[in-house]
């Protein structure tokens, strides 16, 4: 049993009875023992063992006859965050000390090992130079007031070379590859004037065709969409018309909920919480067929509204930021269908939310 008593420092260290009989080696076993694996980190969550019984992979599983035998001897060293889905556990091959990851399934013959890293040591590395990128400190210091195109080129070739020196023969596992294609997007667009984020010109219409690009002029505004920065960002950069995860309207001027209301329905709609600022929010397009996409015109704000119910919720800060995930969400297929099954989806996609929370807080700084 591993105790909080085990957490000195911020670190976990593993007795050798309880490593036994996962990790017979002396390499693999020397970290988790001395000094320890930190408890907590913004990729790793080897703190997930703390305060629980020491597993390997078997004793997780329903059926021990249906896993791969790759997998029934290995060590839970931990839990990597892979997705917004939760943590994923990453195991310990105890003979050769390589480190790899598995999703958990109903189905354990579905089950299967990906590689994550040649040692324990080697995967705190790369997860250390990740969040060092993130946060333009330490080898990546040189990035910090550094955006667009080239900064972008640039943290990627520095993130690659950081993992191909420690990857040695076996290659840059997947996970890390994503990693060092994706990440480095985050430095594309640097702080804003009145929005998050300042894109570079051109960016959309580099991204999605400058046919794909829609903008907007004075008089399709509403006399109500009075926050500077979303007019001007509305007219000189422009959204998506099919933006994939929403579709502008571009038949008519931008209408504000009431007039949208009221085409919509006869009298418009009665709930007294919308029509207090029905005036003040203006429709650009739809997420769904029941949900619109608009946009508070005193703040600036971008929300969704569903119509069934007369609800709004928040959906991003401000068109800055919904024209960046967007962007990025497209950047990250077109990377799919470029680099193949050299770095699959699933890690590609594992790394979009992590990208956009290092934008927002590279420009909060």
């Amino acid at each position: 049993m591993i105790t909080t008593d085990t957490v000195v420092g911020g670190a976990i260290g593993l007795t050798d009875d309880e490593l036994d009989p996962y990790v017979t080696l002396a390499p693999p076993r020397r970290l988790p023992t001395k000094p320890g694996l930190p408890a907590e980190g913004a990729l790793l969550g080897l703190g997930a063992l703390v305060g629980a019984e020491q597993r390997g992979v078997a004793e997780l599983a329903d059926d021990v006859a249906a896993l791969s035998a790759e997998l029934r001897d290995q060590l839970v060293a931990g839990a990597v965050r892979a997705c917004e889905r939760g943590l994923e556990p990453i195991v310990l091959d105890g003979t050769p000390g390589r480190v790899g990851g598995t999703a958990l399934h109903r189905d354990p013959a579905l089950m299967g090992l990906s590689p994550s890293a040649p040692s324990l040591e080697v995967l705190l590395r790369f997860a250390a130079a990740t969040e060092e990128l993130a946060a333009a400190r330490g080898q990546f210091a040189s990035l910090e007031a550094r955006f667009g195109p080239r900064a972008v080129e640039r943290a990627s070739a520095q993130l690659t070379a950081v993992f191909e020196r420690g990857a040695g023969a076996g290659g840059v596992p997947p996970y890390w590859k994503a990693a060092a294609l994706v990440r480095p997007l985050a430095r594309i667009a640097g702080p804003g004037a009145g929005l998050v984020l300042d894109l570079p010109r051109r960016l959309l219409d580099q991204e999605f065709g400058v046919g794909g690009i829609v903008r907007f002029e004075e008089v399709d505004f509403p006399s109500t969409l009075t926050h500077g920065p979303t007019r001007r960002f509305l007219r000189e950069t422009g959204l998506p018309e099919d933006g994939i995860l929403f579709g502008l309207d571009t038949e008519v001027a931008l209408p504000t909920l009431a007039e949208y209301g009221a085409g919509r329905r006869p009298g418009g709609f009665s709930d007294d919480g919308l029509a207090a600022g029905a005036d003040r929010l203006i429709r650009l397009g739809h997420l769904t067929e029941d949900t619109g996409l608009v946009v508070d015109g005193t703040t600036g704000a971008v929300l969704a509204w569903t119509e069934s119910d007369l609800t709004l919720r928040p959906l991003n800060a401000d068109v800055s930021t919904l024209a960046f995930s967007v962007w990025l969400l497209h950047r990250v297929r077109t990377l799919t269908r470029t680099h193949g099954p050299a770095t699959p989806p699933a890690p590609l996609a594992a790394s979009l939310t992590r990208t956009t929370r290092d934008a927002l807080r590279t420009t909060a700084r």
